[in-house]
This record gives structure tokens, C-alpha cells and sequence, in this order.
């Protein structure tokens, strides 16, 4: 991938920190979009694990097409580094009236890495309206530990998201984060092409690092949600603490001397 304008910002790279995803609105052509619905209502072949992203995708299919696209290239070198290697691919497909819903989830919570995060790209190539119910998402869940499906039992959570959009959005997932496609009470098929990727450098400062002092970041970084208890909510901010000073490579990073204090062990020598 090349890109250099598009890198993401020091605040956007702190919402996802705190939030768990970004959002690209509409960053997919019209043109790009019908050729992703044919593909996908054909069948996509898959890729081996962990391939280069170079290596992953034919450069006349949609997918290669749809990451060199100037603003998803920009904000996957953000996450993940220039040369990510693929994990998997995947076409979701809901069926009208399907009256049925996955349970709220993380993916492949055996990964307990806090140094490191692997980014889902979720594409929607056409318009997801209420009726089709779309991707439910929980803000700032993905550094709370799960595993699997022990959430699924939760029918709702104080701010989820259930995501409605234009065509051609991009989501960009944290491991993490607790999700679900919601049931598809439309007329209508709903796709979703979904591909993990997995860095292959170290995921420090590989952003546009220029506004890295604006308060703005510490702002995203502090952002509370709905779920969130009263007192148990703080260790999600410990926990970006811990993620913000991995990502710029500044173990003194802190908000409110939490992790300071929690840190100070006089006389320890590991």
C-alpha cells in the first residue's frame, strides 16, 4: 500500500483507542460497489493465512481495489503498518426476512494480546437502512476481555450501535470489540465483506503523529460509554493508557496518574 496524505490523525488514532473502531462514510465508489455485490453473489475464493496483503488479492478483483482506495489504505498503514499480512476473508450475507440474529461476540477472544491488535475491515457496499438491521456494535468493549460468545446471553447494552449507512462505508474493527449482525427484516439480501489483518512491524507511531500534544487526544482517550459501571469503568481507561503508550512508544503517558501510580513498585527491579 501507498499512501501518505491519508494517514490517520493523532485524535483519530486515540477514538480508536478509546472507542474500538473507525468509521469511513461512503469512502467506496458506485462504480467499485455494484462490482462488489456481483463478486460476492458469485463467491469470493479465499486467501491462506497469513499472506502478505501484497500477495492476497488478483489486481483486477474488488478487494485489491477496495483497499488501495486512498482512504482505507491510509488508515490500514495507521493500524496496522504498510505491509499487514491477511488472516482471512469472509462475505456475511443475511437473507430478507431472515428472522434471526448472531449473538453479541468477540472474534477469536483466545487472543489476549494487549501489545498488539489485529483490525477487521467490515464492507458495505450498499445501503444498510434500519429495516435491514446491520452491525451491532458496543463502543469501548474491545479491551474488556471475553471470550467468544460470553456475551451473547446480552439482548442490549446502554450506548450500542446498531449501524445504518451509505453505500460504499468501511468499518475498521479492534479484534476485540463486541459485535453482532442484527436479523434482516427487509426484502432485501444484505452483504458484508469482511477481511482480518494482522501487523507485521511494530504498531508504534505509524500515523500522521503531527497533533500528538493536541488535549483533543487525551479528550478521546477519557471518553466514557453508557455500559460502563460507575467504578469498574475506569479500568477502561486504564486499559487505553496501557494501548496509548504501546502505540506512541512513551511509557510515561498518563491520564489522572492512574497508570503512574499503579507502576510504582520502589526497589522492584522487574
Amino acid at each position: 500500500m501507498e499512501t501518505t496524505s491519508h494517514l490517520l490523525s493523532s485524535v483519530l488514532m486515540a477514538r480508536f483507542a478509546a472507542q474500538g473502531f473507525l468509521r469511513l462514510d461512503a469512502v467506496v465508489p458506485d462504480d467499485l460497489n455494484a462490482t462488489a455485490i456481483d463478486a460476492m453473489t458469485r463467491g469470493v475464493p479465499g486467501v491462506p493465512y497469513g499472506v502478505p496483503l501484497e500477495a492476497a488479492f488478483p489486481d483486477d478483483s474488488f478487494a485489491r481495489r477496495l483497499v488501495d482506495l486512498p482512504p482505507v489504505a491510509g488508515a490500514l498503514h495507521s493500524l496496522v503498518g504498510p505491509d499487514p499480512t491477511v488472516d482471512h476473508i469472509a462475505v456475511h450475507v443475511r437473507e430478507p426476512n431472515e428472522g434471526s440474529a448472531q449473538p453479541l461476540h468477540g472474534d477469536a477472544i483466545i487472543d489476549t494480546r494487549r501489545d498488539a491488535f489485529d483490525v477487521q475491515l467490515m464492507y458495505y457496499p450498499h445501503v444498510v437502512t434500519p429495516d435491514m438491521g446491520g452491525t451491532l456494535l458496543v463502543p469501548g468493549s474491545h479491551l474488556r476481555l471475553t471470550n467468544e460468545s460470553d456475551t451473547g446471553r446480552y439482548q442490549n447494552l446502554l450506548g450500542q450501535i446498531r449501524l445504518t449507512c451509505p453505500a460504499g462505508t468501511v468499518l475498521l474493527l479492534h479484534h476485540g470489540i463486541w459485535h453482532g449482525g442484527r436479523r434482516n427484516d427487509s426484502a432485501r439480501r444484505r452483504y458484508m465483506f469482511k477481511i482480518r489483518f494482522n501487523p507485521a512491524e511494530p504498531q508504534v507511531r505509524l500515523w500522521d503523529t503531527g497533533d500528538l500534544d493536541d488535549p483533543a487526544v487525551v479528550a478521546e482517550l477519557s471518553t466514557t460509554f453508557p455500559w460502563y459501571e460507575q467504578a469498574t469503568g475506569r479500568l477502561e481507561i486504564y486499559n487505553r493508557i496501557a494501548l496509548w503508550r504501546t502505540l506512541t512508544g512513551d511509557d510515561t503517558f498518563d491520564i489522572e496518574h492512574w497508570a503512574t501510580r499503579v507502576h510504582n513498585r520502589p526497589g522492584r527491579t522487574a
